[in-house]
């Protein structure tokens, strides 16, 4: 049997060009007041790439187990390096896609209860009603 080449994911988009605007009537988010612009062009960019990397190391596996079984020689070990590297590529998307969700809803966090956004300051859940905040005893300050 003849393998054939394995396919590749489409390339990612560029970026489109973002129109010029004076720096006072251009809304600043949080990350750019901190990191600026390139920061945020940058996080984007790397969201596209992972995007790209995360479908072909899924097409690639699919294809490796694929042809695995109709070759009757399953190899776990193989399947489970594969595996890895496409979890990490997906838990690295999910944390850039994180950033930026938090940059474009304006969110500081999430509540550790219910996972709904909050904003910074905020003192309770708007969603479940429990403290956002830790209680810390005045002894443990203290010590701290």
């Amino acid at each position: 049997m003849k393998l054939r080449p394995a396919r590749r994911a489409p390339s990612a988009p560029t970026a489109a060009p973002v129109p010029a605007q004076p720096l006072a009537d251009a809304p600043r988010s949080a990350l750019d007041a901190a990191y600026g612009e390139e920061f945020v062009v940058d996080l984007k960019r790397r969201r596209d790439q992972l995007v790209a990397r995360v479908a072909e190391l899924q097409w690639d596996l699919g294809g490796l187990v694929y042809e695995m079984a109709i070759r009757n020689s399953i190899k776990v070990e193989v399947m489970v390096k594969r595996a890895v590297v496409l979890q990490d590529a997906d838990a690295e998307l999910a944390e850039v896609e994180r950033i930026l969700r938090m940059d474009e809803t304006g969110a500081a966090g999430a509540c550790k209860s219910c996972g709904s956004p909050h904003s910074s300051g905020a003192t309770f859940c708007w969603q479940c009603g429990k403290p956002l905040l830790e209680r810390v005893s005045g002894e443990a300050i203290l010590k701290g």
